[in-house]
């Protein structure tokens, strides 16, 4: 009787090794749950990042508002006839000023 319980436990154990620890265990399933949360929540953010870059595309293909905004934000440009006015925080450091020399015109 008690080498007959000895074996029967044995194989108890020997059929639900695969399913806690196999290759397709219960073990194996969480951790694959785990990452498919971790890559869904990447999803996530990458489609809101892909959807707020579709928008600004389109909006520089409408008009000129989002473009001009993008070339004063970006590339500091102005527009003729305006003044450009920069303030400052108390500790930044002002900024060099370079200006482009304008080739003087031949024969005039």
């Amino acid at each position: 009787m008690r080498l007959l319980f000895i074996v029967l436990a044995l194989l108890t154990a020997i059929t639900q090794y695969p399913l806690w620890l196999g290759k397709g265990g219960w073990m194996r399933v969480q951790e694959l749950e785990k990452k498919a949360a971790s890559q869904q929540e990447t999803n996530e953010a990458l489609i809101a990042r892909n959807n707020a870059l579709q928008a600004e595309v389109q909006d520089l293909k409408s008009g000129k508002a989002a473009i001009e905004e993008r070339a004063r934000g970006e590339l500091g440009m102005i527009k003729e006839g305006e003044i450009y006015v920069q303030i400052l925080a108390p500790h930044e450091k002002e900024p060099e000023i370079k200006t482009p020399e304008i080739p003087k015109k031949k024969g005039n």
